[in-house]
């Protein structure tokens, strides 16, 4: 079993949506991927009307594959409206993640009321932290800033994405940190990588994530010293566990 943790529509053109949707439409045949987490992205600071539109465009497409497509609600902190969109779509659209992408840093103060909220129904975080050379003008979200939020919220389920950019400056950040889980999706990451996450947080810390780049990164898993058992629990059964509203930090 196999559940994508990371992934997204890109709303940046109707093509490259439509793109997009048929990727993660085919991904369960093509990948044997059983269950994908889909949020919706376009700009970096998204305003309450793109917000809307992503998070509808994912909505339809929840409905369209209701077995394979689960909703991540992706959130602008800084919208006036963010919590009515929150729980909007927790409640009304069956979204199970919340999404949190590059509208502010991570552990900038409009985040704190998310957070609460998500502790409260038992919702996961998913943070996307920076990679590669992508540069905002804000600087971009790195692992100390997503350490700073999960230390301000003990309670509350995080995932940080794309081990912080760089395992070796994002796993050292939340370390010790109980509260945080990692995915590695979209990465050029190597087994090297993975290896070096695993022996500092635990297998039972890393997600399945992909940002659409499936054969790359189930191949990320397949090349790591994992064993089976480890295996399983990043593919699937870590998942199981933030994504069980009853399971409680």
């Amino acid at each position: 079993m196999i559940i994508d943790m990371h992934a997204h529509i890109w709303g940046k053109t109707p093509q490259r949506l439509e793109d997009s949707r048929n990727l993660l439409l085919r991904a369960g045949d093509d990948f044997g991927i059983d269950r994908i987490y889909v949020s919706g992205l376009w700009n970096h600071v998204s305003d309450e009307a793109e917000v809307d539109f992503l998070n509808s465009e994912v909505a339809k497409l929840m409905q369209e594959a209701p077995d394979l497509i689960g909703g991540a609600v992706y959130l602008n902190p800084k919208n006036k409206n963010v919590m009515d969109v929150l729980k909007r779509a927790i409640f009304d659209q069956g979204f199970e993640l919340i999404k949190l992408w590059s509208c502010t840093l991570a552990d900038d103060p409009s985040v704190d009321p998310i957070m609460e909220y998500a502790q409260e129904i038992g919702v996961p975080v998913l943070i996307h932290a920076l990679k590669n050379s992508q540069n905002l003008n804000d600087g971009g979200t790195y692992g100390i800033h997503v350490s700073n939020i999960a230390r301000r919220h003990p309670q509350t389920k995080i995932i940080m994405a794309h081990l912080g950019g760089s395992a070796y400056d994002g796993i050292p950040a939340i370390r010790d940190l109980k509260n945080v889980w990692c995915d590695y999706s979209g990465t050029m990451l190597h087994g090297e990588e993975i290896n070096y996450a695993v022996e500092f947080i635990g297998a039972d810390r890393l997600v399945f994530g992909t940002d659409n780049l499936y054969m790359q990164n189930i191949g990320q898993v397949f090349g790591a010293d994992l064993t089976e058992a480890q295996r399983d629990l990043v593919f699937y059964k870590n998942a199981q566990k933030l994504l069980d509203k009853n399971y409680r930090l």
